[in-house]
């Protein structure tokens, strides 16, 4: 059996990673832009901040373009988003409404390590380039 499951573990790796960076790219879409609640968050420097991380950052998440650096930006923003707004709060994320700052920041980490993965625009760009100069 998990030697079957292993067979499908790029294709629901690049499912995850394209979720999880649509999902945080909607993020930052509300703060920047309003969608999809229509009240964008501004006047808030800070906040003007983590929406363009978690928007842009997302998208190059989950289209997996310069994933390892999108990643790594996007748990550290997460980290702080933590520290700043939830751990205050208590030390549990159940009692102070930090789990999906802590998911977020464990998967991005996940994904900073692991890469784009095969289906990429990094692993795409990657093998056209070695096709290039393969053949220079």
């Amino acid at each position: 059996m998990a030697f079957r499951a292993a067979r499908y573990s790029e294709i629901v790796y690049a499912l995850m990673r394209f979720l999880i960076g649509l999902n945080f790219a909607v993020h930052g879409a509300q703060k920047l832009f309003g969608f999809p609640t229509g009240h964008p968050i501004t006047g808030k420097p800070l906040m003007m901040v983590a929406g363009a991380i978690e928007f842009f950052g997302g998208l190059l998440v989950a289209f997996g373009l310069l994933t390892r650096i999108a990643a790594v930006i996007a748990a550290g923003e997460m980290a702080v988003a933590y520290f700043m707004v939830h751990a205050p709060g208590g030390f549990w994320p159940l009692l102070n409404k930090g789990e999906l700052a802590v998911a977020y920041c464990f998967v991005f980490l996940f994904i900073a390590v692991h890469g784009g993965g095969l289906y990429s625009l990094d692993h795409a760009l990657s093998r056209r380039r070695r096709t290039v100069f393969a053949h220079a």
